[in-house]
């Protein structure tokens, strides 16, 4: 059953419709989310400005890089 042919999907020659105007609550949602992505861009802290970590582990940070191996213990959360 496996060597048996897949039936042809079926194409549709319909035009795609018109993009619907947005309500003006989704424009106003759209808004405040441009606004808030903005904000956050805004903020964002560079990681070499921030002060060190106290009794952290060193090196690269295991979350980022994929290292959950320290001092021969494996974890995984």
């Amino acid at each position: 059953m496996a060597d048996a042919p897949l039936p042809a999907e079926e194409t549709t020659s319909e035009p795609e419709a018109a993009p619907r105007a947005l309500s003006p609550a989704a424009e106003r949602a759209l808004a405040e989310a441009a606004a808030r992505r903005a904000a956050n861009e805004a903020v964002k802290v560079d990681p070499a400005t921030r002060p060190p970590e106290q009794g952290g582990r060193g090196g690269p940070e295991p979350v980022r890089y994929g290292d959950w191996e320290k001092n021969g213990i494996i974890s995984d959360f």
